[in-house]
């Protein structure tokens, strides 16, 4: 008795590999000759958005009733990560995972038929940009510690309060915004709120100036007296919680997947250049040194795609779990960091000039192991996991 030949493994099948060719030709035609433009303006234009909604990019998750395509499948959300990698725009892909894996998906499923019939055909057609506000000046990860809140006054609701580091949050047309409307047993009682950026009382501030990222337009949100009709209140009242450990697993699996799609495309570049620069006569890639380095890269990036390939099928199945969200994100965000760090040492002087993708793919991924809980925070709740529940009366 012979035992059978295990099935080959596939991560993407045929469907994939034919909205890969879409999506590729979409970023040539509508993404590479603009980066330079976006990254001048600190600002990606509006354009890319429609565009990409023509192209059947946007919405993938959204109902198709709304416009969008319906797909659960968050393997084609991988394909557009990979895309806008190989050319290095990460602040466009940045952009579209709040839209699409955090807003879309907090829409899809905690939104009333109300809510999602104002807001996601909008998404699914690049007319709406969004973004999410939890981050406070002087708050960091700490979401208990958030100070903005939202009062009754009748039937709606008055928000006041300040976020910072607001992906799109000097461009976006809504805004999830995390406010105290109450305590319970001594702690913040969170609430989500869906709020348009033409309400009266919301106020930008100046985009920010980063370390990288640049074409990404980052910036700090106001509320003043912000009036908000009931039906803003995503979900319900005192449930922001349990909706943010809800979706936190997605967001930053989405995080841990930029990062190892941008650290194999930093890779690919770093090959290709060693084997065409020359050095004492020899190509770079000839060197002992050289061809060690990179065999350690491509290894370590391949072992993390790995784990994260499995991670996203555990994602469509409904098995991905926080602790696992947790471990993916940090290990790979800090991959990114070593991988891209290196292959810029591998550049050498060019390395640091801009008109190497390189440069800018360094200075994109410093904010990976803090965005979305930084890399501390994901050990915790790793280390948390692993101790288990106190024992009884024990401090």
């Amino acid at each position: 008795m012979t035992r059978e030949q295990p099935m080959p493994y596939t991560f993407y099948e045929d469907d994939h590999a034919a909205f890969r060719r879409t999506v590729r030709s979409l970023v040539e035609r509508s993404v590479v000759p603009y980066l330079e433009e976006w990254e001048e303006a600190r600002l990606v234009d509006r354009s890319v958005w429609k565009a990409a909604a023509s192209a059947g990019v946007l919405g993938l998750r959204i109902p198709e009733r709304f416009g969008g395509a319906g797909s659960a499948d968050y393997r084609f959300r991988c394909v557009i990560q990979e895309e806008l990698a190989e050319v290095g725009a990460a602040a466009l892909a940045s952009g579209f995972s709040i839209n699409e894996d955090i807003v879309g998906s907090y829409l899809v499923r905690f939104g009333t038929e109300e809510q999602q019939s104002r807001w996601l055909p909008g998404m699914a057609a690049g007319e709406v940009v969004t973004s999410i506000a939890m981050t406070e000046p002087g708050g960091g990860s700490d979401l208990r510690g958030i100070r903005t809140a939202a009062r009754r006054d009748g039937s709606d609701w008055v928000l006041n309060g300040a976020k910072t580091f607001i992906t799109s949050g000097s461009s976006s047309d809504l805004v999830i915004v995390a406010a105290r409307t109450g305590e319970a047993s001594g702690r913040a009682r969170l609430s989500l709120f869906l709020v348009p950026s033409a309400a009266p009382g919301f106020q930008r501030g100046p985009k920010l100036k980063k370390l990288g990222l640049h074409a990404q337009d980052t910036a700090e949100l106001y509320f003043d007296d912000l009036r908000l009709p009931a039906g803003a209140l995503l979900g319900e009242e005192g449930s922001g919680f349990g909706q943010l450990t809800a979706q936190l697993p997605l967001e930053r699996l989405s995080i841990a997947w930029r990062a190892v799609t941008a650290a194999e495309a930093a890779v690919r570049w770093t090959l290709e250049y060693t084997r065409e620069r020359q050095v004492f006569g020899r190509r770079l890639v000839d060197f002992q040194n050289t061809r060690f380095r990179l065999a350690e890269l491509t290894t370590e990036v391949e072992v993390t795609r790995g784990y994260l390939e499995r991670c996203i099928l555990d994602l469509n199945e409904g098995t991905f779990d926080a602790v696992t969200g947790a471990k993916a994100k940090w290990w790979a965000t800090e991959l990114q960091n070593r991988v891209v760090a290196a292959c810029l040492q591998l550049h050498g002087g060019y390395g640091y000039m801009d008109e190497y993708r390189i440069s800018r793919a360094y200075a994109d991924a410093r904010v990976q192991t803090i965005v979305g809980g930084t890399t501390e925070i994901m050990k915790e709740i790793i280390g948390r996991d692993l101790a288990g529940p106190r024992p009884a009366g024990k401090a």
